[in-house]
């Protein structure tokens, strides 16, 4: 076994936890989730094609949430101390920043510079890894990523030289094998069973899903707090907004956390099959912080537009933001109980049921259901474990 190979690896019994590099790295993401909430907002304001303007910013989204997760699972797998690490997360954040600026125009004269960062950062990870590993069997999983991530350069190079409707198509497909491939756990010819190829440290990588989710939080902090001082604070519409507003971020941080966002450590522990789990759960966080960037734009719009006719297109960020969210805790809820709350599925139901009848009212009032919705949900969490001993983890792969 390569000496070399075995110190780039993490050792049994170093800590679990998340180190500052970590947290360094996830700062550069709350701009990039600003960049493309604020991007939605200006399309979404100026009624330019909804539908096609709202695929461009997801696919810029997942992008980013690619980038994200593949850099947490990198620093999951190999020793953050090592210099050759450190200096690749710190790649990580250059390449992430270039796309966030890149991210206004990336599907115009920036696109090279969107699509060059996003493959670079990819690529030169894997020509660092891939040889550093060399006589260890890690090196299989390794060439499996950058086999893929080659893969998918091809039709991002591609897009970024071609002009739309052909770059859409091209980013298209490009993210899609990326996020199949990651679903997948980058299968290849050469590689081993998953459970053997990707160990997993149950309390380092929940966590830092749960930093994920914290970051999106900050960004819609950051994105209603920055519209709301734009205003005029003697405007009662801008004003009710903004602590609705306030009010959901701290609903959203509430419904997230209980039970199952606490317990999400314990289950992927338990669990006989931890794979499965990490990838349920790594949907559940992408549809959530989806779910949060289009509550972010939603309520920009609304404070700055509170009273009035209401956009098709808003409804869709206002009510569709929430309802994504609790879409995606529901698959959080079910990948550590094996079981959803019925709170949550009427929540979704609720809000899904209301949207016809939101455009015939003020933005503001489309605001205050989403609230009154989570605020139902988190009522009924509190109700329901009043008195109760508190639950423990029981996913459907437990290990026996």
């Amino acid at each position: 076994m390569s000496t070399r190979a075995a110190a780039l690896l993490r050792k049994p019994g170093q800590p679990q936890r998340p180190s500052l590099l970590e947290l360094f790295f996830d700062l550069v993401f709350v701009f990039a989730l600003n960049r493309v909430s604020h991007r939605l907002v200006e399309d979404l304001t100026e009624r330019r094609m909804v539908r096609s303007e709202v695929g461009e910013s997801l696919l810029l989204l997942l992008a980013f949430m690619v980038l994200w997760f593949v850099t947490a699972w990198v620093t999951d797998i190999y020793d953050p101390r090592r210099p050759q690490l450190q200096l690749l997360v710190y790649a990580a954040m250059l390449g992430a920043m270039m796309m966030a600026v890149a991210v206004p125009q990336a599907f115009g004269d920036r696109a090279l510079a969107f699509a060059g960062a996003y493959v670079a950062v990819h690529i030169v990870r894997g020509l660092v890894i891939v040889p550093w590993l060399r006589g260890h069997e890690a090196q299989r999983r390794a060439a499996g990523v950058l086999f893929w991530f080659s893969i998918s350069a091809v039709p991002w190079i591609a897009g970024a030289i071609v002009v739309d409707p052909a770059r859409g198509w091209l980013w298209t497909l490009a993210i899609g094998i990326d996020c199949v491939a990651l679903l997948l756990f980058y299968p290849a010819p050469w590689t081993r069973p998953i459970p053997r190829q990707w160990p997993v440290l149950a309390e380092y990588l929940s966590e830092r899903y749960r930093q994920f989710f914290i970051i999106a939080l900050g960004e819609l902090i950051l994105t209603t707090g920055s519209a709301y001082s734009d205003t005029s604070f003697g405007q009662g519409g801008a004003a009710a907004a903004f602590a609705v507003s306030f009010v959901t971020t701290i609903l959203l941080f509430r419904v997230y956390l209980f039970r199952a966002g606490q317990l999400l450590p314990d289950a992927i522990r338990v669990s006989g099959e931890p794979a499965r789990l990490i990838r349920e759960a790594f949907l559940a966080h992408v549809l959530m912080v989806v779910g949060i960037v289009a509550v972010a734009v939603g309520y920009e719009i609304v404070i700055d537009h509170p009273f009035g006719d209401t956009d098709t297109g808003w409804i869709l960020v206002v009510l569709g933001g929430p309802t994504l969210f609790l879409i995606g805790r529901s698959l959080v809820e079910h990948a550590v109980f094996d079981r959803v709350s019925r709170s949550r599925i009427i929540g979704a139901l609720a809000l899904v049921g209301a949207a016809p009848a939101m455009t015939l009212l003020p933005p503001l009032a489309a605001a205050v259901t989403a609230v009154v919705v989570l605020a139902g949900i988190a009522t009924s969490d509190t109700i329901r474990a009043h008195g109760k001993p508190p639950e423990r983890p029981y996913p459907r792969w437990l290990e026996h």
